[in-house]
């Protein structure tokens, strides 16, 4: 623990857009940016997507085809719908695990960022910290069979948080760095945990494919026949993506064509 403490207060601290800023909501828009995205790729968009709705009110008014076309390229479309659906609910209340896709990593990340809270949570970078500095060799090594719990490592957060005398927005900005130059170094532990999930391939993915309708009636409404000839995918997986981007309310069907909901 006193090596982490100490490798913590000499870590440099990245100049990062979303951590000038103590507004929930733009910190709300970075944490779900970050989710399953590295934070060079979501720099970019971060600052264009802040400049185009600055404000909880400006993104819940825009219409969903405006907040698609901005988070074209980011990956992973579904978290733009939440996020504007958040916004909805966050002009009248404040960040709750009740928003969509907000869970209680990102309620507690926010909470932390924004509000200074000392809430205990966890995230890739957090994870490989306490995997590196707190279970030894023996635990780490590539031989090793034992997979580390969260449950194990989140007590663990919540002593070094105490015992650090940091804040806790910059206690978390210093552990998420730190797990950054780890990595770097090829320090890449995850896969001891538990919960760790190697990521599916994305050529040919269904992920790949809703991005590809998206992009598609983006452009112009489509008629299934055009998607299907444009995308170059089966009629069957075609027509079931399609039937989950409708339930989403994420696009709609009108006179044999489809559009963006909204």
């Amino acid at each position: 623990m006193q090596k982490l403490l100490r490798a913590l207060k000499e870590v440099p601290l990245r100049d990062l857009p979303w951590r000038k800023t103590r507004d929930p909501y733009k910190i709300l828009v970075s944490e779900i940016m970050l989710q399953q995205t590295q934070v060079e790729r979501v720099m970019p968009f971060y600052i264009r997507f802040i400049r185009q709705f600055p404000n909880a009110r400006a993104l819940s008014k825009a219409p969903l085809s405006k907040v698609l076309k901005a988070w074209q390229g980011l990956g992973y479309n579904r978290r733009a719908v939440c996020l504007q659906r958040s916004a909805k609910i966050l002009s009248e209340a404040k960040v709750s695990s009740r928003l969509p896709g907000v869970g209680p990593y990102t309620k507690a990340a926010v909470e932390a960022f924004a509000y200074n809270k000392p809430t205990i949570f966890i995230e890739t970078n957090i994870r490989t910290v306490f995997l590196y500095y707190c279970f030894g060799r023996l635990d780490i090594s590539s031989h090793s069979v034992r997979k580390i719990s969260d449950k194990e490592i989140l007590p663990l957060v919540e002593k070094a948080l105490k015992k650090s005398g940091i804040e806790p927005r910059e206690f978390y900005a210093r552990l998420m760095d730190l797990g950054t130059q780890l990595k770097r170094q090829g320090i890449k532990l995850n896969n001891k945990s538990v919960h760790y999930t190697k990521q599916s391939k994305f050529e040919g993915s269904y992920r790949q494919l809703r991005g590809q309708i998206l992009r598609t009636v983006l452009e112009e409404p489509a008629t299934l026949h055009r998607l299907i000839q444009v995308i170059a995918r089966s009629r069957r997986d075609v027509v079931k993506t399609l039937a989950s981007l409708s339930s989403e309310g994420v696009i709609k069907l009108k006179r044999n064509k489809f559009y963006i909901a909204g």
